[in-house]
């Protein structure tokens, strides 16, 4: 007897080539064996603040736009919120522990792959379906899930680094299994045709994106060893 797959299973079969390519950057390959020099982690760090702080903008917004039918959603997302709000300051404060300087960070611009993360959520939640900005967050969750901790144990000890420089890292690993879970729950409720539609393309252009913006990131440490 065939078994129906759930939403949330479906979202990471549908986009397990995107998923996958994410995966095979050598950045992210490399992170949880340690092989990653201190210059790299900060300018992922840099990379991961200019879209981490659109986030609640972003969620703030995709409350406001649901319709009335969707109540449910914008009541989940009130303590999703609360969940992520000032990650952008632990990404900061990551750099400050860790050498790097904060205020060129927060003044800076981010790479193209960001941009056009950033740009292409805020269409979606303004100009198309609100709802889409699950694909975000399920395709930076389950991935931060399955790589952070690792990375930021690994970097630690090959840098010399202690806990206080990888907060963020750390928040989103191992320790927000919970989290993810509580994500998975959520999916799982959305029925509407095109709602899934939506959020699966979302999660697929997302995991692309952010596989550019971890390939453009400085990371030379493999071919430094060799």
């Amino acid at each position: 007897m065939e078994v129906k797959m759930n939403f949330y299973d479906r979202i990471m079969h549908e986009a397990a080539v995107e998923r996958a390519a994410l995966y095979a950057v050598p950045l992210n390959m490399d992170s949880p064996q340690g092989r990653i020099t201190r210059e790299t982690y900060l300018a992922y760090l840099e990379q991961a603040y200019h879209h981490v702080k659109h986030a609640l903008p972003l969620m703030m917004m995709m409350g406001s736009r649901l319709p009335k039918e969707k109540e449910w959603v914008r009541r989940i997302l009130v303590d999703y919120i609360k969940e992520e709000t000032g990650h952008d300051d632990w990404i900061l404060g990551d750099i400050k522990h860790a050498g790097g300087d904060v205020e060129r960070v927060r003044n800076s611009k981010p790479s193209l792959p960001v941009e056009l993360m950033n740009a292409f959520n805020y269409d979606n939640v303004t100009r198309g379906n609100p709802m889409s900005y699950f694909g975000m967050i399920v395709a930076l969750e389950g991935a931060s899930t399955e790589l952070a901790t690792k990375a930021a144990e690994a970097m630690g000890k090959s840098m010399g680094l202690g806990k206080e420089c990888f907060s963020y890292l750390l928040s989103h690993g191992d320790l927000d299994i919970e989290h993810v879970q509580f994500i998975s729950k959520t999916l799982n409720q959305v029925t509407d045709a095109q709602d899934q539609a939506d959020i699966i393309h979302a999660a697929k252009v997302i995991y692309l994106l952010y596989a550019d913006m971890c390939r453009g990131i400085p990371h030379n440490y493999a071919k430094k060893a060799a």
